[in-house]
């Protein structure tokens, strides 16, 4: 690791609630809002132009062990997102775990945000510009094709891809 990378993993380990051995952040690497709130274990690697908020003093984000975050990757928890150990997460994926309300009768900025946690589990791969959506869970070793728009849960070790996302094969 270069003397960049040791102060920036120094700056931002002064930041987070955790940050593990060895965890590696790229330039530009944006950590907002309520930093406490955020957990990188060890050896992760934030890459360029990641953004990763905790929302409110509430939400929780967790990022496992060994976990690759791709480049201009947004993740941003109002409850809880929770990414295991072992998980490739490709360039301009978005997470997000809360939407807001549609009622006709209320303008929509005056309208709460709808919350469900999110939970990623170990050795998933998850592909270039997927989106995964409030209250999903996906299982150990599930693979999200590019581009899918994950809305309903995914059974560890299953493809999935399209819009909405539906299964394609087993690993």
């Amino acid at each position: 690791m270069t003397f960049v990378h040791k102060w920036r993993h120094f700056r931002q380990s002064q930041r987070l609630g955790t940050c593990g051995e060895g965890v590696f952040f790229d330039k530009q690497v944006d950590i907002m809002r309520f930093p406490k709130n955020i957990h990188i274990a060890n050896h992760a690697m934030i890459k360029a132009g990641a953004r990763i908020c905790a929302c409110n003093e509430n939400a929780v984000v967790r990022i496992g062990a060994n976990t690759t975050f791709g480049y201009h990757t947004h993740l941003f928890a109002s409850e809880s997102i929770e990414i295991g150990d072992n998980c490739l997460i490709a360039p301009f994926v978005y997470f997000v775990d809360s939407d807001h309300g549609i009622e006709k009768d209320q303008l929509i900025n005056q309208q709460p945000n709808q919350t469900a946690p999110i939970k990623i589990g170990n050795d998933v791969w998850i592909g270039t510009g997927a989106k995964i959506l409030k209250g999903v869970t996906i299982g150990d070793g599930a693979v999200i094709a590019a581009s899918a728009l994950v809305k309903d849960d995914v059974a560890p070790y299953t493809i999935v891809g399209g819009i909405p996302a539906k299964e394609i094969s087993k690993r």
